[in-house]
Formats: structure tokens, sequence, C-alpha cells
């Protein structure tokens, strides 16, 4: 099998080279990773100048290139890149995110833009996030995402993964849970710093009273969750009934 890995923190981030360490034991592995952090870049794509790719050196990768772009960027290039080389992509991986991608939150991900926009690329998608932003447990996402593989394939091509991981030692988590996205994870406002500067900042509540249901709820529990999530964004309940509505031109 073939992997494309991304991820929005950077292609010498630690967490993708630990998935990279895992999934190599499964396939070939294909890294196309940002040269920069890029968290917050949800799926957005560059457009209106060029971006420059470099071949990178990445222990145990077939091809691996630093792409000065958005994650979204790394993962239509590094799809590209691929079939010129005649490597056909069975899964794209994102990750592993330093720091949870959870709740409504996850529409500003990088991790999650990267798997999403393979969605959009007929391939599938995986995005791993663990809940640290300096973790040092990688076993249990590895784990996971190597328990994915075969499911993946078998999942329709149109529905991505969003996997969040405690970061914990793998015997102090709980289990797996399979949960809808909760509500706004990181509550959070942008604090002036000086001369007209503001940074964003916030806090994550406890959301262990919501329940294993919403992945919020399940992390906040120490569970690992899944949840599918697909780009139609369309609210097709109420597109059903807009039929009524009494509306001209």
């Amino acid at each position: 099998m073939n992997f494309l890995i991304v991820n929005d923190d950077g292609i010498d981030s630690a967490g993708i080279r630990a998935l990279a360490d895992a999934l190599r034991t499964q396939g070939k592995i294909f890294v196309s990773a940002p040269a920069v952090q890029q968290s917050g870049k949800a799926q957005s794509i560059t457009f209106m100048e060029p971006i420059e790719v470099e071949p990178a050196e990445f222990e145990g990768a077939e091809l691996a290139w630093r792409v000065h772009g958005t994650p979204a960027d790394c993962t239509k290039i590094g799809l590209q890149l691929c079939a010129l080389e005649g490597h056909e992509i069975d899964i794209v991986f994102s990750g592993i995110n330093h720091g949870n991608n959870l709740g409504t939150d996850t529409l500003y991900s990088g991790t999650v833009g990267a798997a999403m926009e393979a969605i959009l690329q007929d391939k599938r998608g995986v995005a791993v996030s663990l809940g640290d932003h300096n973790p040092t447990h990688f076993e249990a996402a590895c784990d996971l995402a190597v328990q994915l593989i075969p499911i993946v394939m078998w999942m329709e091509p149109m529905v991505m993964l969003n996997v969040n991981v405690p970061d914990l030692p793998k015997e102090e988590i709980k289990g797996i849970r399979y949960a809808s996205l909760g509500p706004h994870f990181f509550l959070d406002g942008f604090v002036y710093k000086e001369g007209n500067t503001y940074q964003l900042d916030g806090h994550i509540p406890d959301y262990s009273h919501m329940g294993e249901a919403l992945d919020v709820g399940a992390s906040s529990l120490c569970y690992a969750t899944i949840t599918p999530l697909k780009p139609d964004h369309t609210d097709h309940e109420l597109l059903a009934k807009m039929a009524d509505w009494d509306l001209s031109l």
C-alpha cells in the first residue's frame, strides 16, 4: 500500500515522524508537509502566488517534499507529484497533530483540512491528533492509525475520519468512542497586545458533563474519539422544507 503523509505542524514535527514510522511497517510512505507551522489554515489553498516545493530528506520515505504552502496545498501537490512518479496513493494520513481537533473547531484545523482535501481529490483521508501541544505519548495514536487502514479502505471515499487521542500512556486511555462533533472546543478571543496588535488566546473548558456521545465530552473523559466527516455542509433537512417557502423573483 502507498500512504501520503501530510500535516500542519511542519515536516520537522515529532508527530509526523512518529506516524511515518508506524505506517512504513504497513507499506510505502510518501511525505508532503509544510516547511513551517501552518496550524489554523483550515482547507485554504494558495492560488494568488506560486509555492516553492523542495525535495526533502525524510527517513523511511520513498519520496518527500518540503512545501512552502498550506496543509491543503501539501495534499494537492503531494498527490500530483506522486502520480507523476507513478505512485498511486491509497490513503492520505494527516498528522499526528500536536493538540486536539475537536468539535466545530475542526473547521479551523489545518490537519483536518489536509485530510478533507484528500476527499476532494477522490482519495481516502484520515486526520490524527494528540491532546497536547507538546505531546509525548504517540504509541496509542500510531496503533490506532494502523488499525484503521483496512477499515478506511472499505469505507466510501467521500468520508474522512477525524481521530483524536489523549496524550497518555496507552494503558491509561479508557477506550474508543465513535462520536459526533461537539460545540466550539477552544473558547477564545483576540487579546490586545501593543501597537494596535491582537493575538488569539483562550482556554479549553471541561466538557466531561457532555458525556461520551460528543467528541469533546468523550475526550475530556480520557477516551480516544473517531468522527466521520463529509465535505458536504448542506443542511438536507432544511433543504427539503425549502420547497414550501413562498419566495419569488
